[in-house]
């Protein structure tokens, strides 16, 4: 007999606990007490009013190495109040301390699936308001995309250092530049959305799961990993071999759009949905209406997948090369055979008669280090 029916919305694991916990900040009860200051050791020390607040991941990969660095330098700087999580559970608990400090920038120290957590508390939980700071990211995680786009990249305690500077001299509106977002919902669901910036499927997300549960526990670098993927991808879609050790097959989606009354539909090895500047492979389509979700979708055929690869490296991939599609849309439906879809590092499921929609939420605004 079948087993039973998987879930259509699936959450994996946020992260393993770790060893050690850091908190700057007053326990709840001693938060509440009348002349109580929840403000980091340091800043009570020397007096000074935290600018900065720094949430960090310690399993994200990049913070293995990086974190005990930060550590220090958060302890030497009144003016950064550092909040390290165990889980995505304490993220609210994390917010809603950092609103206590009114910080002039929250900074994530985390992979894209950490900044995904944070964006979703941020916008759900009303911790700070009408007023949300603006958010800057460091690379810390296996995959950075979202850091990518705003141009993080370097030393973290190069960039904390530097976001010490511009916070001081009430220079940081220079540097903030607006990202719209994207929300999902699961089909006929109440619950508060999820809150990311990119979105892969199909094909896309098979070999994003294939990477992260076959390949990164090699403890390979990231590159020597990733072009692993890309090869087991080539032989996958375009040679069409079929073996145990290669990505999974993806199942049929069917992706409808709010001005289009037909869907897109049949296998795709690439389906990609964000709010980034550049898509997939920074991958530029072209000028784009604001506030609507840009969608790339490349037909599962190898014809269309060589076409698309060369069209990339000529630096003319778009809408006009035959299977690849390119759409805007204020509104995204995807429906499957229970095929997976993942949003910054979170795995959902979408199944026919409940699929996943995606609108996009309101902006919010970034610290863009870098052009």
């Amino acid at each position: 007999m079948p087993g039973p029916r998987a879930s259509p919305f699936v959450r994996r694991p946020y992260s393993e606990p770790v060893s050690e916990f850091m908190l700057k900040v007053p326990s709840v009860t001693k938060a509440q007490t009348p002349g109580a200051q929840p403000r980091p050791a340091s800043a009570c020390a020397h007096g000074h009013k935290p600018r900065i607040a720094l949430l960090s991941n310690p399993k994200s990969t990049g913070n293995i190495a990086q974190l005990p660095r930060i550590r220090e330098f958060a302890a030497e700087h009144p003016d950064l109040f550092h909040y390290e999580v165990e889980s995505a559970s304490q993220i609210g608990e994390a917010m809603r301390s950092i609103a206590r400090v009114r910080p002039k920038v929250l900074v994530i120290n985390g992979g894209d699936g950490t900044v995904q957590a944070t964006l979703t508390e941020l916008y759900n939980g009303g911790h700070f308001g009408a007023e949300l700071p603006p958010v800057a990211v460091l690379p810390s995680g296996k995959t950075n995309l979202i850091a990518l786009d705003l141009g993080a990249k370097g030393d973290p305690v190069a960039t904390l250092e530097r976001l010490i500077e511009l916070a001081r001299a009430d220079d940081l509106a220079s540097f903030t530049v607006d990202r719209e977002l994207i929300a999902l919902r699961r089909g006929g669901s109440d619950d508060r959305p999820v809150i990311g910036m990119f979105l892969g499927g199909a094909g896309l997300a098979e070999m994003m799961l294939y990477c992260r549960e076959k390949i990164y526990p090699l403890g390979l670098p990231n590159s020597i990993a990733h072009a692993i993927t890309a090869i087991a991808a080539t032989a996958k879609q375009v040679l069409g071999l079929k073996a145990s050790f290669l990505p999974s097959d993806s199942m049929p989606l069917s992706v409808s759009l709010s001005h289009q009354e037909s869907a897109l539909t049949g296998h795709f090895s690439l389906l990609a949905v964000t709010t980034l500047e550049k898509l997939l492979l920074s991958t530029n389509m072209g000028a784009h209406r604001a506030g609507t979700l840009k969608l790339l979708a490349i037909e599962q055929r190898p014809r269309s997948v060589v076409r698309a690869v060369l069209a990339k490296i000529a630096g003319k991939l778009g809408p006009h090369v035959e299977g690849v599609h390119f759409e805007e849309s204020d509104e995204i439906t995807i429906e499957g055979d229970s095929s997976q879809v993942i949003l910054d590092g979170e795995t959902f499921r979408a199944e026919r008669g409940s699929p996943i929609h995606l609108r996009t939420a309101q902006p919010l605004s970034f610290v863009k280090l870098a052009a």
